[in-house]
């Protein structure tokens, strides 16, 4: 019997998804439940389970978008699985071992040089003196390679451009995920009016609490209790002391939320993923530091799934991971409000007077101004910086003990 593979649909509102590799080749034996390609839609990437156990007649290639619905693959489900065969080695054994193949059996190019390949005649070589120029550096089109004066003339002088090294270029398809956050980047620059605020944040109080509570939080909670935990919930009473900024524009209208769904911008191998931690109101700093974990590992592992990187209101990007010391993050639409996290620094800062080193850390809201004013826009931020620089009291309600569960 034929069994015939379709796409399935990998979330509501998408219609087509593209091959991204597939694991197995044409005409291996396929167990029931072995992934066997890996798809891309325009939100993730998704592996391709078999349907059934047997020999697979492959129908579209590594690049290829298909609509959901469309026939992928052929499974014979009445061949037997060959005698000494064991589950399919890894598409990326199997390339290796072709390719080395190819290399044993393929003759090495025979190149056909003489004396006379790269010898400048002696008018091409006073040309190539008077301009400066190599010999090396010139293609003959003479006998045998010879440079000859026509082609002494026609060289250009380098102008002072490096010689000698590697000026190879190669190209790669992006994917529909790459693709697609390349469209929404340029949808949020073109039909946002968009603007940055900045301001700093003093992060010695939070750098005091950790080091007193993060041993005892983690043997508690089995989390590490980091900054991101600070930070949503800092977002989360701003945004409630600024509805403006957890709004939307659709057609005509603003949509206002009365729920906080943070998306949180994480890096995964496919590329920029934002998965959202729900109602992040109702959450805990224990409750913050196991989803941000459980979220992170999933889109590392390429797990994440469309579902969970749907929706959002408001989004945090941290930059300072990578060591970014300032920078404007672009909106997530249809998001109208995005917060980025830098490195924290020990800078000079003055305190009541004196001088002291303090860790700061700049950070940046960036803002659809159509619909957040200015004035409720730096609110905001001002309203993150008082909560990160006084956690004890404005996340805590001054009961530090009882907020982190301990």
């Amino acid at each position: 019997m034929i069994l015939e593979m379709k796409v399935p649909s990998p979330g509501e509102s998408i219609t087509e998804v593209e091959i991204a590799q597939w694991l197995v080749q044409d005409g291996d034996y396929v167990e029931k439940d072995q992934a066997i390609a890996e798809v891309d839609s325009d939100k993730a990437t998704l592996e391709l389970p078999a349907e059934a156990s047997g020999i697979i007649t492959l129908k579209a290639e590594e690049g290829d978008a298909v609509a959901v619905g469309e026939v992928v693959c052929l499974i014979d489900t009445s061949a037997s699985k060959p005698e000494g065969e064991s589950d399919s080695a890894p598409k990326e054994e199997k390339a290796a071992k072709k390719e080395e193949v190819k290399k044993e059996t393929t003759p090495a190019p025979v190149e056909n040089k003489t004396y006379a390949t790269g010898t400048a005649s002696p008018a091409a070589k006073k040309i190539l003196d008077e301009k400066g120029i190599t010999a090396s550096t010139v293609s003959g089109t003479g006998k045998d390679g010879r440079i000859t004066k026509d082609d002494a003339v026609k060289a250009v002088p380098s102008m002072g451009t490096p010689t000698g090294g590697s000026r190879g270029e190669s190209r790669s398809k992006l994917s529909m995920l790459r693709r697609k956050v390349a469209e929404r980047l340029v949808l949020a620059k073109n039909e946002t009016a968009m603007l940055t605020t900045f301001n700093e944040v003093d992060m010695q109080p939070i750098f005091n609490l950790r080091d007193q509570y993060k041993e005892d939080f983690k043997n508690k909670h089995g989390v590490g209790l980091g900054f991101m935990s600070f930070f949503t919930l800092a977002v989360v009473r701003a945004l409630k002391m600024y509805p403006a900024v957890n709004s939307m524009i659709d057609g005509q209208e603003m949509v206002s939320y009365d729920f906080c769904d943070i998306s949180i911008a994480v890096s995964g191998p496919k590329g920029l993923m934002v998965p959202v931690i729900r109602n992040a109101e109702n959450l805990s700093f224990r409750g913050v530091e196991a989803e941000v974990k459980r979220l992170a590992i999933r889109a590392r592992d390429g797990q994440i799934t469309v579902d969970e990187m749907t929706g959002g209101t408001f989004t945090i990007s941290n930059g300072g991971v990578f060591g970014s010391m300032l920078s404007t993050p672009i909106i997530n639409p249809p998001q109208s409000g995005i917060l980025g996290m830098h490195n924290i620094v020990e800078r000079p800062v003055a305190i009541n007077g004196k001088v002291e080193i303090r860790p700061i850390m700049y950070v940046a809201l960036s803002y659809d101004h159509r619909i957040i004013d200015g004035k409720e826009s730096v609110g905001f931020l001002v309203a993150v910086k008082e909560a990160l620089e006084n956690p004890e009291e404005l996340l805590m309600d001054n009961n530090l003990r009882k907020a982190l569960e301990l």
